[in-house]
């Protein structure tokens, strides 16, 4: 069974510091360095952290999921058997990957529980992964992750959604992508996300492409997220 979500940044190492600071700028956490694996963590002042960022040696980065479950040995086999790949073991912990290639994380389980206050304050939370999926392997790629999370699948045009189920703060979202490699990026909830844009803006990201549901956002470490217009209250 899945206790917690973390949503990890993956951002090239040369621009790991100005990922962090930005990141840590946007979602209002403070970080904190972790040694092995050697990554930052986003540690908010009122919940357990479900953010980090992480330095990758090649590519533009992105995004990936880790999972934190009861038994990883049993959970990772079940992945396995659904169509997964083994990318590496580190002791308690493994690198798997989807049918479509994208890694994932699978963590014993630890003590987070606490998620973020929700109140008429809020204006923006980070809440949600979206996996960009090839073509040809969208069916199968929304397959393997319905069955592997067993959350509510949620369909609609274009896309589908693993909606979170209480007490898990982020969510995955599924669209396909044409021919383009299959990746992931993260996906902000905003209560006004042109507002948003400019305070995003002023912090070092520029606008991509506006869409009328999303805009698309560059951050200063050249990687790629979305501001959504969706309520960050849940």
């Amino acid at each position: 069974m899945i206790r917690w979500v973390h949503a990890f940044i993956d951002r090239p190492a040369a621009e790991l510091e100005v990922a962090v600071d930005f990141w840590a700028a946007v979602t209002g956490t403070r970080p904190q360095a972790q040694a092995d694996p050697p990554v930052h963590r986003l540690v908010p002042g009122d919940a357990d952290d479900w953010i980090g960022v992480q330095g990758v040696d090649s590519g533009p980065g992105g995004a990936h999921l880790d999972f934190s479950v009861d038994d990883v040995a049993a959970w990772s086999q079940r992945a396995l058997t659904l169509g997964a790949s083994t990318v590496a073991g580190h002791g308690g912990w493994r690198v798997l990957r989807s049918p479509a290639g994208l890694p994932f994380c699978v963590w014993p389980r630890g003590g987070e529980s606490r998620l973020p206050g929700v109140d008429s304050g809020t204006r923006s939370r980070l809440d949600q992964v979206c996996l960009d999926i090839a073509g040809d392997g969208y069916p199968a790629e929304v397959r393997f992750w319905a069955g592997l999370t067993g959350w509510e699948l949620q369909t609609m045009p274009d896309f589908h959604r693993l909606k979170r189920p209480a007490g898990i703060a982020v969510q995955i979202l599924l669209q396909r992508v044409g021919d383009a490699p299959s990746r992931a990026h993260l996906d902000i909830a905003c209560a006004d996300a042109d507002a948003e844009r400019q305070r995003h803006e002023a912090l070092g990201a520029t606008l991509v492409q506006e869409f009328p549901d999303w805009l698309v956002m560059r951050d200063p470490a050249a990687g790629t997220y979305c501001l959504t217009r969706r309520d960050p209250r849940g």
